[in-house]
């Protein structure tokens, strides 16, 4: 093995769990109840945010009601590491977003940087309106605070990974949320 894969298995082996797949799902209902009673009868764009938010995605997508379109696109800060920099734009989505309903699903609210600027370049784009998704919200008061309206579940200001959320590249696949481990 390499070392970032060595790594990777010892931080899953010492990893706390947060939430298991069942308390993944219920959060995906509670999301996409209030999703379908707020965004019903519009004509909505559904946009994930990859990588991170293509589990969250695909949770989602299926307990939805209303006919939908799909697009995603691709902006980052962290392009395999621990922390965010500045954020890099790698797709744009191929939908034109003027005059639609947008909701935007990603994996986690962390400092907000990335889903900020996103809001505001679908708002730039003249989206109708942009609501936001988040499987995972970490509990801090760093950063900014865009509005998101629907959010899955609250994690502790730790390092979390699992359900499309990724330690250094790996773990995106893990069934659960996991934390790792504090030393």
């Amino acid at each position: 093995m390499n070392q970032g894969l060595d790594e990777a298995v010892a931080v899953m082996t010492e990893a706390d769990r947060l939430y298991t797949m069942d308390e993944v799902g219920a959060a995906c209902d509670r999301m996409a109840a209030m999703i379908n009673r707020d965004l019903a009868g519009q004509e909505l764009i559904v946009l994930c945010i990859m990588n991170g938010g293509l589990v969250a995605t695909g949770l989602l997508l299926p307990r939805l009601t209303m006919p939908l379109r799909v697009d995603y696109l691709h902006a980052t800060r962290y392009r395999g590491a621990t922390t965010g920099a500045d954020l890099h734009w790698r797709v744009e989505p191929s939908n034109d977003l003027g005059q639609r309903h947008v909701l935007v699903i990603d994996d986690i609210l962390d400092e907000g940087y990335t889903l900020a600027s996103i809001i505001a370049f679908c708002q730039a784009r003249e989206a109708a309106s942009v609501s936001a998704a988040v499987l995972v919200q970490k509990t801090h008061d760093r950063g900014v605070r865009p509005p998101v309206a629907y959010v899955g579940m609250q994690v502790p200001d730790r390092y979390v990974f699992g359900a499309g959320m990724d330690y250094k590249g790996y773990w995106r696949n893990a069934a659960g949320i996991y934390a790792v481990a504090v030393e």
